[in-house]
């Protein structure tokens, strides 16, 4: 069926569809496990996705893309890395708004067929998300059409003020995106503010510094190098792929405690010092 029927006929579905704005620069909406965010000021009338959730949100998002731009679609598509939790939408929403997708040169490989993640460690423990964890879509994801590699002339003339980091060791080519004006950090899943392990901690958010999702995680090495890159920023907001927005003192003092204890808080048992 034609998205824009879809949507026209059963708009009741789509009421609670919009994102929340953290600044005005800065909107969130979260897509069942995940979240994504809308970076640009709407009255500029110029803005990017970060992210695109679970696959079948994809009318969801254009309608709370809809009330925030109004006729006015992104200019790309930015990809943290290639997870289906983070690029499920992306197809559908790249083809019917005819932009480009950035993604990191290491993240490549995933996103065009060519490669598939390893497979998951649902015995890293930590709730049902990890034991579901195998269920999840395995096969890559084939974005070719309009997958495009990140270059520094993109900070330039899609993200202006911000710089894209790469933050790798939960995927090769993970980024993150730091407005240091503002010291405001999108983090996708380098660290997470709720446990992405646990499916309780989805219905009952609690703002807290975990690492990242340690089912999906491949290198621990480098993903501790991630979050020692993401604290010599100093960021004031973090907004990440899992979890509420946090900032202040609880943020400070969170990625620290993450840090000085990442092989027991983040690290499997069974993955230490390997």
């Amino acid at each position: 069926m034609n998205i824009d029927k879809n949507i026209e006929e059963h708009q009741d579905e789509f009421e609670h569809a919009e994102a929340k704005e953290i600044s005005e620069d800065i909107a969130m909406y979260r897509t069942l496990v995940s979240n994504i965010y809308m970076v640009g000021n709407p009255s500029n009338e110029s803005w990017v996705l970060i992210d695109t959730g679970v696959a079948q949100y994809h009318e969801r998002i254009l309608v709370a893309a809809q009330r925030r731009f109004p006729d006015t679609p992104p200019k790309a598509i930015i990809l943290t890395h290639g997870h289906f939790d983070h690029v499920g939408s992306a197809k559908a929403l790249a083809k019917y708004w005819d932009v480009p997708i950035y993604a990191h040169q290491e993240e490549l490989p995933y996103l065009n067929g060519s490669l598939a993640y390893p497979p998951v460690d649902p015995t890293v423990g930590g709730g049902l998300i990890s034991l579901i964890s195998p269920l999840f879509p395995k096969k890559p994801i084939q974005l070719s059409k309009w997958l495009q590699p990140i270059t520094k002339e993109l900070e330039n003339t899609l993200l202006d003020g911000w710089t894209i980091i790469h933050t790798p060791g939960h995927t090769p080519g993970h980024i993150s995106l730091f407005k240091e004006k503002d010291r405001v950090l999108i983090a996708g899943d380098a660290v997470a503010t709720e446990n992405p392990e646990s499916a309780l901690a989805m219905f009952f958010p609690i703002g807290k510094i975990y690492g990242p999702p340690a089912f999906f995680t491949e290198n621990w090495d480098l993903a501790k190098q991630s979050v020692e890159h993401i604290i010599k920023l100093r960021p004031k907001l973090l907004l990440a792929g899992h979890g509420l927005p946090m900032e202040g003192d609880s943020l400070e003092k969170g990625l620290e405690h993450l840090i000085t204890n990442f092989e027991e808080i983040a690290i499997p048992k069974h993955k230490k010092n390997k």
